[in-house]
């Protein structure tokens, strides 16, 4: 279905460990090949309903940035938000997280939520003419990334240079 992309990944981690790391949102640019920054806003510090953040992303050239809100949240087991730039909505993201014998198995979902003339602005703007082919091969380089990281110890919890 266009508009709609989900990927999964079995990961050999425990889900609780997993979903911390999607859900430390300012960690988003280690998974993701578009994203470059993440960062909470109006005093929020992790993921709960109606937390916000904002985001930048890049595409070769081009640069943008978008407005979040996390929609649901369940530790180790959901984490959800939506995407707007300015006033449109752009998409929706799921993660869900189910725990398996070797570890865990991680659904990442996309839904499309722009307007027709959303869809001709973001082409000029990301400089994606086909965005669920796109989204699913960042999604599938970001459940590998995860997975990657997963076994490597968490980074310290010093800021970034730049954060």
């Amino acid at each position: 279905m266009n508009g709609h992309v989900v990927v999964t990944r079995n990961i050999a981690a425990p889900a609780d460990s997993l979903w911390r790391m999607v859900a430390d949102l300012p960690r988003m640019p280690e998974w993701s090949p578009e994203n470059v920054r993440a960062d909470w806003l109006a005093g929020a510090t992790q993921p709960t309903v109606g937390a916000r953040f904002r985001s930048a992303n890049r595409n070769g050239s081009k640069t943008w940035k978008s407005a979040g809100e996390i929609t649901e949240c369940e530790p180790g087991r959901l984490l959800a938000f939506r995407i707007k730039a300015g006033p449109f909505e752009i998409s929706k993201w799921t993660y869900t997280f189910e725990s398996t014998p070797g570890g865990c198995r991680v659904t990442e979902t996309w839904t499309d939520q722009r307007s027709r003339l959303m869809k001709a602005v973001s082409k000029r703007v990301t400089g994606v003419d086909d965005r669920s082919a796109h989204n699913r091969r960042g999604m599938q380089q970001t459940l590998a990334n995860l997975a990657a990281a997963a076994g490597r110890p968490a980074p310290s919890t010093d800021a970034k240079p730049g954060h």
